[in-house]
């Protein structure tokens, strides 16, 4: 069993991670659209490991007698400006996602819910890696500016 708090916590998280699941396939369809299909597929990806994460943590909320809170998802904008403004609105949307995460260790530490610290651990070592990943993406896009060839190169190693 978890308070009321954690378990309010966890169902905001699982929302959070639909939302992230949402974003991401949005910016697949972007990047379909612009014809990076290596973006696109590594994107499709990124979805599904958010659909992922929001299973665990549905999963986790069962197995611990919670409830399940489901939110209305916000729309995610159909579009960005470039593949460069795209990969660091994701980046941001992790590091967010990275404090989301902290902020329930915390409550869950506070609470001295172990099990739920436990579990969440794996997702700030998750986070880590998206991050990264991300990071990486953004860093590469800054450095070909707008340079096509660089940007083909990019989609062509995404894939």
């Amino acid at each position: 069993m978890f308070s009321e708090e954690i378990e309010n916590a966890l169902n905001e998280q699982l929302n959070e991670e639909f939302f992230s699941w949402y974003t991401y396939l949005a910016m697949s369809s972007y990047f379909k659209t612009l014809n990076l299909d290596g973006f696109s597929r590594w994107m499709s990806k990124q979805a599904q490991r958010e659909m992922m994460h929001a299973m665990k943590i549905y999963e986790f909320l069962h197995e611990r007698e919670g409830g399940i809170m489901f939110r209305q998802i916000n729309e995610p904008p159909p579009e960005w400006d470039s593949p460069l403004a795209a990969a660091e609105l994701a980046y941001l949307h992790e590091q967010e996602a990275s404090g989301r995460i902290n902020r329930l260790v915390d409550l869950a530490m506070s609470d001295h819910a172990h099990a739920t610290s436990t579990f969440l651990q794996w997702f700030v070592n998750e986070q880590v890696e998206e991050e990264a990943r991300l990071r990486s993406i953004v860093k590469k896009l800054e450095l070909i500016g707008e340079d096509r060839y660089g940007l083909f190169l990019i989609d062509r190693d995404m894939g």
